[in-house]
């Protein structure tokens, strides 16, 4: 996928010096054409290329966190359970 990207860039670079030295061109046209044919379609594509890649490592992250909890949990005595009744029974008086 980079191969790709760094080509498409030496495209654009190409493509802004052409206009930059060209006889009616010039510098500000060089940097506009290397910007809007270069960078921001680039960056665009990047971003959506790379949403799969984003998508799991938040849900290794979540996992590795819910993971990371459960051994807590299991670790500290009566976590999560029911709550603990009084030890010793009452008793009652005899009528």
């Amino acid at each position: 996928m980079y191969i790709v990207a760094i080509a498409w860039l030496y495209v654009a670079i190409l493509m802004a010096v052409a206009e930059a030295t060209h006889s009616t061109g010039t510098l500000l046209g060089g940097i506009i054409t290397f910007v809007l044919y270069g960078v921001l379609p680039l960056a665009l594509v990047l971003y959506v290329m790379g949403t799969p890649a984003r998508r799991r490592a938040i849900r290794a992250k979540e996992s590795a966190e819910l993971q990371t909890a459960q051994e807590a949990s299991a670790l500290t005595p009566d976590a999560g359970a029911k709550a603990a009744g009084d030890a010793v029974a009452p008793v009652r008086k005899k009528a």
